[in-house]
């Protein structure tokens, strides 16, 4: 069961977006795969045409005293071998919490560890910070994937992320690696994209995929009508790069540290 945290802090760089429709290419591929949304937001579950209020249970249950277990929260899309938890806006209750409740930050860990053997990938969305949820993902993970989007000031926050990594490494989980980049919202059109793709391939080398998602409307427009952009226009250039990434993922076994 491999597991990444999808994670940046920087808002709008398609964390949401690419994880549904990674997770519709692995589960095209065969795979058995699951979505956590760990975002108060819930914009991953709104996809799924989750009901913001009131919420059914889910990744909030798993703070609880005593924990609910994941298997019970975990719902069937109606993507074969895609199912995914969805979250609640009161999650963002959660920060407070953990001054009194010291254990939180290893909630996902423990109940990602019993839930081994039940589905081949899981894919973790965070919320665009590095809070407790991001900290709970980071934890439970084997696995970074960062979305960075081709535009100015990509790189911009990025310092904290990696260093938020190591101290998760460090104390934490020492299985922890930053294995995967994406580049998001390449418009071809533009010099500037071309430079801040080639900027990221210098910095973190071989991990950035060789996949590139596009600036692309239809990817903008398919969470909005619940779904990935694979199902709403699978013909389309980010639908194709999407699967191709997939694809990526799945056959790369290599997990890599870049240099700093």
């Amino acid at each position: 069961m491999r597991i990444w945290a999808v994670a940046n802090q920087k808002g709008g760089v398609g964390k949401t977006t690419t994880t549904l429709a990674l997770g519709r290419g692995l589960a095209a591929l065969g795979h058995r795969v699951l979505l956590i949304d760990l975002d108060p937001h819930a914009s991953l579950s709104r996809a799924f045409g989750v009901p913001v209020d009131p919420p059914p249970a889910g990744v909030l249950e798993l703070f609880g005293a005593p924990p609910a277990d994941l298997s019970g929260l975990c719902h069937a899309s109606n993507i074969q071998g895609l199912d995914y938890v969805c979250a609640q806006s009161a999650l963002a209750t959660l920060e407070r919490r953990s001054a009194n409740q010291p254990g939180l930050g290893l909630a996902l860990q423990n109940a990602l560890a019993r839930h081994q053997g039940q589905h081949d990938y899981i894919l973790l969305d965070c919320p665009p910070s590095l809070g407790l949820l991001t900290v709970n993902a980071l934890v439970a993970a084997a696995e970074v994937l960062i979305p960075i989007q081709c535009e100015y000031y990509a790189l911009e926050g990025l310092e904290q992320l990696l260093r938020t990594v190591d101290l998760v490494r460090s104390h934490l989980n020492d299985r922890l690696a930053l294995s995967t980049i994406l580049l998001t919202m390449y418009d071809a059109r533009t010099r500037l994209a071309s430079q801040v793709a080639e900027d990221v391939r210098g910095h973190f080398g071989g991990i950035v995929l060789d996949s590139v998602i596009p600036r692309s409307v239809r990817v903008s427009e398919a969470p909005s009508y619940g779904q990935s952009v694979i199902t709403y226009d699978g013909t389309s250039s980010g639908a194709l790069a999407y699967l191709e990434a997939a694809r990526e993922l799945a056959f790369r076994n290599v997990r890599t540290e870049p240099a700093r």
